[in-house]
């Protein structure tokens, strides 16, 4: 029996580890930074639950910005919360 054990990274707000599927990825690749929806770009990224509180938190402390150590645009997390919105419809 060779069962894949799920991967588990950690959220930068609340630094609780969750599998890579309940989190978000945020990544800066060519100095551009993006919403990795897909979880498979190339630069450096960091990882965010998907709980619009999480998002806010980031947000007001300015997380995407340290974590990613480049300017981050508030559209960055309003692009996030409109995602999570649509996916919970």
């Amino acid at each position: 029996m060779n069962k894949t054990l799920p991967i588990i990274r950690t959220c930068i707000i609340s630094r609780e580890k969750h599998e890579k599927k309940n989190l978000f990825r945020v990544v800066i690749s060519n100095k551009e930074v993006k919403v990795d929806l897909n979880q498979n770009m190339m630069g450096r990224g960091c990882y965010i639950k998907k709980e619009i509180s999480v998002i806010l938190e980031a947000k007001k402390r300015h997380a995407f910005s340290k974590a990613l150590e480049s300017d981050v645009k508030d559209s960055i997390y309003d692009e996030l919360i409109q995602i999570l919105s649509e996916e919970k419809r």
